[in-house]
């Protein structure tokens, strides 16, 4: 029965519950499947080939085994790299992704500069580039490729201590001034870096609007669920489920906040 069938989020770890989290508000009778390769993080910094095989392998394993009414990429990284292939390897699968922010950005941003803030796999990807000529041709869009941000925004769920400083060396490059104007929007292009937001906003030089995307994924994939959508609550709790299988009550506390029950193999 299709009441019996998840709706799956995707990440490489942590940050993807940011999508679930606002998924849940608008799928309140949805039962949900957290699943983060955490084994893999951060996947920004594998080979693009080696990565897409993994992610196509993953999947096939996931949906065989869980059979989803509709999966979502929750990771920049992954579906700008794999989310075409997904989609023709599972075409009974609907697939909603996450990209760059850049078209709203362009949108609402009034000096024309902005900023997009990512791992180093989706500064990398064609993928941005293009969603830049097509949607923010008229503004000046800096790519600020970050090599830790993800690894302490995990850290700073997790409870752990990360210095401003730290946060700072990491987003500093965002900030442009030319001509008398200021970047007013820096796009957050990557899952995990909506949980730092509210530190960023302590430490940035000037105000900006930081763009989180959460929720307009969410608004897709209502749309996208469509008939699909369960009519009355899950019988079975929602689920975490991790590539590494850790055991760590910690986790288990953090993902219970988020109304998930962690899945041991």
């Amino acid at each position: 029965m299709d009441s019996d069938r998840p709706v799956l989020f995707f990440d490489s770890g942590l940050g993807g519950l940011t999508v679930l989290r606002e998924a849940r508000y608008l799928l309140p009778y949805e039962r949900l499947l957290y699943v983060a390769d955490d084994a893999a993080f951060p996947i920004g910094r594998w080979p693009e080939a080696d990565l897409k095989a993994r992610l196509l392998s993953l999947f096939r394993e996931l949906i065989a085994d869980h059979r989803p009414k509709a999966a979502v990429i929750a990771c920049n990284t992954a579906f700008t790299l794999a989310g075409d292939a997904l989609r023709k390897a599972h075409p009974e699968v609907p697939f909603v992704g996450t990209v760059p922010a850049i078209k709203p950005a362009a949108e609402r941003t009034s000096s024309g500069l902005i900023s997009v803030l990512a791992t180093p796999g989706t500064v990398r990807r064609t993928y941005t580039r293009s969603l830049i000529d097509s949607f923010a041709g008229q503004c000046h869009v800096r790519l600020v490729g970050s090599d830790m941000l993800a690894e302490l925004a995990e850290l700073h769920l997790r409870g752990d201590a990360v210095a401003d400083e730290a946060l700072l060396a990491e987003i500093s490059d965002c900030f442009m001034e030319r001509d008398g104007k200021r970047t007013d929007i820096v796009v957050l292009a990557c899952t995990h870096y909506p949980f730092l937001a509210n530190r960023f906003r302590k430490i940035a030089p000037w105000p900006v609007d930081w763009l989180d995307p959460a929720e307009a994924i969410a608004r897709q994939l209502v749309r996208v669920l469509g008939t699909l959508l369960a009519a009355e609550p899950a019988s079975t709790p929602d689920r975490a489920v991790f590539t590494s299988n850790p055991g760590d009550p910690a986790l288990e506390r953090l993902l219970a906040g988020f109304g998930l029950v962690l899945e041991r193999g």
